[in-house]
């Protein structure tokens, strides 16, 4: 059993988006075989009732406390410096100081990061093992927001994907090992950094098939609607907000003229002015749920159209294992280890979308199908341990542990 400093940008709790459902579950993992030391930020004050739940989890935390408004702006003193604002975004100097005090009282065996911006932090114990899950390529998904915006947003993203791939690439060097969650995502950091091309690999996300299950007696929150098409995520990231609007815009008005009952539901927290404005008598948005599976469960179809995505949508992953058919964008399709056609529906025009989810309106047998389908691959192949315990040989101890006691 090791002593691990764990550092996640993100409260990993509740597991409710993409990247605090993978960071709760390497929690779990890395805490049911060694003392997990967990340093974090809370970005929103409804997470502030979890911290608690986590403390079962960990032999001791620190919880920053981040106001994202302020952060923001407190970034910008990273232009004249040249840094990443990512790196200004996330520095907070109490959480500097448990840093330094933690590694002064204990002997600790390795650091393991989720998100590079985390990675400053293990500069204050110079010398610790560091293992680096990077999840995505962060640094590419800036350059892509700079092609999708006007001047001066275009050249303020532009030069965050260029600072933060410097920094990406200084700290894989530093890094025992990086983690990327897709072989796709693995390959193109090999091809930017080929430095660290040996001591990168991916570790793919999982789901939990227990508790996304359909399951008997669960009520429809459709009424009688009869085709709700429905798409779930944070609806103030810009990726999920550019996904539905252009699928409003461009793909919804094409279904209507033969299916006049359809409704997209929007499902997820917080969502934008832009996404707000969407909601119409076909388009429901719900904002926060208190359990997005009656959703998924009576949909119609789950779509998942994001033109700016990278790696594994985990719900893509929690559709499927609901059972119901998913039409997704070409780019999310490839990272997930389904049968196209079957398992799961690749789509990239406007035109495929509306071929796609024509032909599962009109056939509910085939519809249920290719949903049975997706739940057996995710059964198969999407279990959360199988791939996390790719990080064990890499740690300084991987022999099975109880899991740490709370902090007092």
């Amino acid at each position: 059993m090791a002593d691990l400093l764990y550092l996640v940008h993100r409260l990993p709790y509740p597991p409710n988006k993409g990247d605090k459902v993978r960071s709760f579950h390497l929690l779990k993992h890395l805490a049911a075989r060694h003392r997990v030391f967990l340093g974090t930020f809370v970005d929103d004050l409804e997470d502030e009732a979890f911290v608690q739940n986590l403390r079962p989890y960990c032999a001791e935390m620190h919880v920053a406390r981040l106001q994202p408004r302020l952060a923001r702006v407190a970034s910008l003193r990273a232009l004249p410096l040249g840094r990443a604002l990512t790196l200004s975004y996330y520095d907070d100097a109490g959480l500097r100081r448990w840093v330094r005090a933690l590694g002064a009282r204990c002997k600790l065996d390795a650091a393991v990061v989720f998100s590079s911006s985390m990675a400053q932090y293990v500069d204050e114990l110079p010398g610790l093992p560091m293992l680096v899950d990077f999840v995505d390529v962060d640094s590419a998904k800036w350059t892509q927001y700079a092609d999708a915006h006007r001047w001066p947003m275009s050249w303020l993203y532009a030069r965050e994907g260029r600072r933060l791939l410097a920094y990406e690439r200084e700290v894989a060097a530093r890094a025992l090992r990086s983690f990327f969650v897709t072989e796709a995502e693995s390959a193109l950091f090999r091809q930017l950094a080929p430095e660290c091309a040996r001591s990168v690999e991916p570790i793919g996300n999982g789901v939990d098939a227990e508790y996304f299950a359909p399951a008997e007696g669960r009520a429809s929150p459709f009424g009688a609607e009869p085709y709700p098409l429905v798409f779930t995520g944070a609806m103030d990231y810009w990726p999920n907000v550019d996904a539905v609007c252009w699928f409003a815009r461009e793909v919804l008005p094409q279904l209507l003229p033969r299916w006049p009952g359809l409704r997209l539901h929007i499902v997820g927290r917080s969502p934008t002015a832009a996404v707000q404005a969407l909601a119409g008598p076909h388009v429901n948005v719900t904002g926060t749920v208190p359990d997005v599976r009656p959703y998924l469960q009576h949909a119609a179809a789950v779509v998942a159209p994001l033109r700016l995505a990278r790696g594994v949508q985990n719900k893509i992953l929690e559709a499927m294992a609901m059972a119901r058919p998913v039409v997704a964008s070409l780019t999310c399709t490839r990272g997930i280890d389904a049968q196209p056609g079957t398992e799961l529906l690749p789509a990239l025009e406007v035109e495929d979308y509306v071929q796609q989810i024509n032909a599962l309106l009109a056939s509910p047998d085939r519809a249920a199908a290719i949903g049975q389908a997706g739940r057996q691959r995710v059964l198969r192949n999407y279990s959360w341990d199988a791939h996390l315990s790719g990080i064990d040989p890499h740690l300084p101890s991987h022999e099975a542990a109880p899991a740490a006691p709370a902090a007092a």
